[in-house]
Parts: C-alpha cells; sequence; structure tokens
C-alpha cells in the first residue's frame, strides 16, 4: 500500500489548519525530522511547540503528558512520516509555521503563537 494517499491527505488538512489561522502553510514533510519524547508516548495531552527549521529538522518538538524536561535527551529525533502514523488526529496541526505551539486534549485544542520560539 502506497503512503501517498496519507501524505496528502496530512498536506490538506495542514493547509486547512493554516487558512483557518490566517498563516503560511510550512511543510513538515514526511521525510522530515522532529523531536519527539518517546519516554511520553501515550499520554496526554500532547504538546507541540515549531522552532525555526534547522537542516533535515522541520522545527518541531512533541511530547505527551503533564510533564516537560530540559534534559538533552528529553527528545529524539523522530521522521515526521512515523509521527503522522502514530498521532493522526494532531498530525493536521504540523503545517503551522514556526513561532506556533499546540495543546491537544480529548476536550478540545489550543493553538497560539509563542514570539520566544523564534529565539533559538
Amino acid at each position: 500500500m502506497s503512503n501517498e494517499p496519507r501524505a496528502a491527505w496530512n498536506v490538506s488538512s495542514q493547509k486547512s489548519v493554516c487558512v483557518e489561522r490566517g498563516v503560511s502553510y510550512v511543510p513538515s514533510p514526511p521525510e522530515s525530522k522532529l523531536g519527539f519524547a518517546l519516554s511520553t508516548k501515550g499520554k496526554l495531552p500532547i504538546n507541540g511547540m515549531r522552532h525555526p527549521i534547522v537542516g533535515e529538522t522541520n522545527g518541531w518538538y512533541i511530547w505527551c503528558g503533564e510533564d516537560f524536561s530540559d534534559d538533552t535527551e528529553f527528545f529524539a529525533p523522530l521522521h515526521a512520516s512515523h509521527f503522522y502514523e502514530d498521532y493522526p488526529e494532531v498530525a493536521k496541526f504540523l503545517g503551522l509555521p514556526p513561532g506556533f505551539r499546540f495543546l491537544f486534549t480529548p476536550d478540545g485544542v489550543d493553538v497560539w503563537f509563542d514570539e520566544s520560539l523564534l529565539k533559538l
């Protein structure tokens, strides 16, 4: 089975989220890498923040649950394609431009701009 239909669906939903918020669409291609806190997988809420794009990374750092760590080992590199497969309910937010955050809970979603994410 080809991954193309799923990738196309993600692009369409990502663009829709950007249009709803009046911001530019900045792709997170399946082959790009994001930082994911593997030790938090399966917890809620799901948190995401996007820093500027650097090299092969798309700028996204994502963790699950209430706890965040500054430990350099907290985030591991993960291809976006794996995140799209494991978390299709939040994949639509990965087209938001750098500086955006999201918080996904079973009861709703919050999306906002955080200028501090643009300052590395």
